[in-house]
Order: structure tokens, then C-alpha cells, then sequence
């Protein structure tokens, strides 16, 4: 596609994804591969552009809680301090350890706050809906999380749903990488409706 409304709607078709240090693997690799398959512009911002470092979360028999282990290395495309939100069509949001200090960056609040103003298409898995629920914007929602995350939703005026793929407006959350399938393919059918600028294969 060429002129000016083939760059506007390529510039439409950006999709930004919120994480840092300890994201869970899977859980940024996944809907980055995805969709860049689907034909859209991926950028990754964590509160520095430097290379990060993602673990792995799973379990293992006699502990109560998850175990960890190094993943993936994988560079950062922008800092959040120098995130232009307007420039993107849709927002996602990992989950891991990374959630739990993004959230205190108050750059990281200030785009979650703009996706939501702007009824723009938001998904967040896991420990994600931390970043929500720091941000203020989950006040009277439905909102499935990992469920040691619940008491955190509920405190943000949300209701929890233990749900793989819960929907609610333009924002799709889920509960862990299991999710993964369920999770994006309701995302993707709210992002199609709401921002269809994804990049046809003649622009790639």
C-alpha cells in the first residue's frame, strides 16, 4: 500500500507490549510471535532499552507455589519514559515478576491510562492485571489474573473471573501461558474489530 493513508493505517497497525526483568517467557514470546504472524508491528518497552532477561515459571511436585528458571534473553525496542502511546493500536500486557515493579513506574501508568481513555484493545495475562490495577483503570470490570492475583483485583474495584479468556469491552485478561490459545484468539478478534490496520502481505 502506498500515499498517505497507507502509512497512517501502518503506523495503526503497532501493537505495544509492556515488560521488563523476569517476565515469564512463554508469556511475552508467544503473543510477540503471534502477532507479528498476524501481520502486525510489535514494539517491546521495559523501563530501560536494554536487553532483558525472562525466566521460567512452573511447577514442580512438593512446592506450594511455582519455581523459577532463566529464559529467554530478548532486547527491549523503548524505555516507557520515551513511549509515544498514540502511536499504537493495541496494548499487551505479560505477566512473570516483571509486573510487580513496572507498575511503580509511573511512565508504565501513564500508557496503560491512555489505551483505556482511548477504548483502544488491551490484554494482559497472569501477574499483567498488577499494571491495571496500579494504573486505576479497573474500577467496575471483570477481570480474570492468575488467581493469587484476585485479592489484587478485587482491591482495584474489579470483579475476578477465573477464566482463560475473559472479555470485557476492548480489555481480554486470562490466568497463566495455559491460557495462551483461548486468550488470543478472543484478543485478536477484538483487536480485528477495533483496529483492523494490520499490515496486509503486500506492505511486508
Amino acid at each position: 500500500m502506498t500515499g498517505k493513508t497507507g502509512r497512517t493505517e501502518a503506523a495503526m497497525a503497532k501493537i505495544l507490549i509492556l515488560t521488563g526483568d523476569a517476565a515469564e517467557d512463554l508469556e511475552v514470546m508467544y503473543p510477540y510471535q503471534r502477532l507479528l504472524e498476524e501481520g502486525y508491528e510489535v514494539d517491546i518497552a521495559a523501563p530501560a532499552a536494554r536487553k532483558l532477561q525472562f525466566v521460567v515459571h512452573d511447577f514442580v511436585d512438593g512446592f506450594d507455589t511455582y519455581t523459577e528458571k532463566p529464559g529467554h534473553t530478548w532486547p527491549a525496542d523503548v524505555a516507557f519514559a520515551d513511549v509515544d502511546p498514540a502511536s499504537y493500536a493495541a496494548l499487551v500486557l505479560p505477566g512473570g515478576r516483571a509486573p510487580e515493579y513496572i507498575r511503580n513506574d509511573e511512565h508504565c501508568r501513564r500508557i496503560v491510562r491512555h489505551f483505556f481513555d482511548g477504548d483502544k484493545p488491551v490484554a494482559a495475562l497472569c501477574h499483567g492485571p498488577l499494571v491495571l490495577a496500579a494504573s486505576g483503570v479497573l474500577a467496575g470490570r471483570t477481570v480474570s489474573a492468575y488467581p493469587a492475583c484476585a485479592p489484587d483485583v478485587r482491591a482495584a474495584g474489579a470483579t475476578f473471573a477465573d477464566s482463560e479468556a475473559q472479555v470485557d469491552g476492548v480489555l481480554v485478561t486470562g490466568r497463566a501461558w495455559p491460557d495462551h490459545p483461548a486468550w488470543m484468539r478472543e484478543f485478536l478478534t477484538v483487536l480485528r474489530a477495533k483496529a483492523p490496520g494490520a499490515l496486509s502481505r503486500e506492505d511486508q
